[in-house]
């Protein structure tokens, strides 16, 4: 009799054992299988254009299982569809945890990119632009970030295949930091602060000298300093200024400049902003 229920006991551990043990496999097949439609559910999304629900996904995705099979991808996912639908700080704030927890990631310089060009965006905008509102004119914080970021993509990075488009917006953001000198320089000059307008325009000169407001900042120069009664400086950027653009608005047929006030600022053609600042008229007289 005992041995009939050290029997019957044997058997019922051994089928408890298997019980558990295809349950713990249904749970765990379940488990991945979840993770898979989640992320492929998003893939999906994304592709589709709707990045709202891509966004969901992806963020569920990420709390339920953030250390899973898809756990970066999800991230690098995540920060494209941030930015794709215009939710540009969630992208930038996305794309700086992912370097922190990633530094040696393979695809970093995608990140670098999306970073920069999410700061790029956050700057522009598309009515302002055709509105003929100056971007130059607003906050620059965003463009001196996404400067940042372009140029460590590039420092790192030299060889990315997002090399030479970071390269083309640099140079737009460049142009548009060295204006937005320009126009601070002319809001001292209606102050009368002439050494800060002077100021202005040599750090256009001194930091930005591959764009076009170079002639731009040396005209402010010059009534900075005529203003102040520096002659010797006077006579100096002229001749800078009549050397490098003999054709510019204020400039006399020996070389004086002559103070107007509000002509500092040049208009630019269609072509050139629409071209970042690389083609058609900058503003420079020709």
């Amino acid at each position: 009799m005992m041995t009939q229920s050290l029997k019957i006991l044997a058997s019922l551990v051994c089928l408890a054992l298997l019980l558990t043990g295809c349950s713990s496999n249904d749970k765990r097949e379940f488990t991945e299988n979840s993770e898979t439609a989640f992320f492929e559910n998003a893939m999906k999304a994304s592709k589709a254009g709707n990045y709202s629900t891509a966004i969901e996904l992806l963020e569920e995705l990420e709390s339920r299982y953030p250390f899973g099979r898809y756990s970066q991808q999800a991230q690098l996912e995540l920060i494209f569809a941030y930015y794709k639908s215009a939710d540009y700080e969630s992208s930038r704030a996305t794309s700086s945890r992912f370097i922190r927890l990633h530094p040696q990631h393979l695809k970093l310089d995608y990140v670098y990119y999306l970073k920069g060009l999410a700061s790029y965006q956050q700057d522009k905008d598309f009515f302002d632009r055709f509105l003929n509102i100056e971007t130059s004119q607003r906050d620059m914080g965003a463009a001196r970030q996404s400067l940042v970021d372009f140029g460590i993509l590039l420092n790192r990075f030299p060889d990315s295949q997002y090399a030479d488009e970071a390269r083309a917006r640099m140079i737009y953001l460049r142009n548009q930091l060295a204006e937005h000198e320009i126009h601070v320089g002319q809001y001292y000059i209606k102050r009368k602060a002439w050494i800060a307008a002077a100021n202005r325009g040599r750090y256009v000169v001194e930091n930005y000298p591959t764009t076009p407001s170079v002639p731009d900042g040396l005209a402010l120069m010059i009534q900075g300093y005529q203003q102040l009664g520096l002659t010797d400086l006077v006579n100096q950027t002229q001749k800078i200024l009549s050397q490098n653009a003999p054709n510019y608005a204020g400039l006399g047929e020996a070389g004086n400049f002559k103070i107007e006030d509000g002509q500092v600022k040049q208009k630019r053609s269609w072509l050139n902003r629409l071209s970042f600042g690389l083609f058609g008229k900058d503003g420079t007289s020709e």
